[in-house]
């Protein structure tokens, strides 16, 4: 009885060793596609952010010079 214990229990601990592996597999996996996921948004958010920045120069700059001509002129 012993014996047919332990090579159930051999059994049973190959299987969650395999088990165990193929899980830590598709983490990995899932981690990596993340990691590329985020590294796209970070690209997209940069482009527009430099666009909001550009923008945003250009409409002070405007303002600025528009005030200086009506104290000015």
């Amino acid at each position: 009885m012993r014996e047919v214990n332990e090579l159930n229990f051999a059994r049973f601990d190959a299987k969650l060793e395999q088990r165990v592996a193929e899980l830590r597999a598709e983490m990995q996996a899932g981690f990596a596609r993340a990691d590329q996921h985020l590294a796209e948004l970070e690209t997209r958010l940069t482009k527009r952010l430099f666009g909001f920045w550009v923008a945003q120069a250009a409409t002070t700059a405007g303002l600025v010079l528009g005030v200086v001509k009506l104290v000015g002129g």
